[in-house]
């Protein structure tokens, strides 16, 4: 799905990160929270990510994992 819409990623900065939410302000000004279901213990704070909501994905540095709209 990412990869046949890749327009659909959004950019943002990490503003909070407790284990299974990340708070992500986008590029465009909003503020989305994330429920991660797989490795979000090495998102940190301030670390640039891109967020998918067509295929529920966040990217952060070597980590590609499951995020939904919380």
């Amino acid at each position: 799905m990412a990869a046949s819409n890749p327009s659909a990623w959004w950019d943002g900065l990490v503003v909070d990160a407790d284990g299974t939410t990340v708070t992500v302000a986008l590029l465009t000004g909003a503020t989305v929270t994330l429920r991660v279901v797989g490795p979000a213990v090495d998102i940190a704070v301030s670390e640039p990510v891109a967020y998918h909501p067509v295929a529920e994905l966040l990217s952060a540095s070597a980590i590609l994992t499951t995020a939904r709209a919380a």
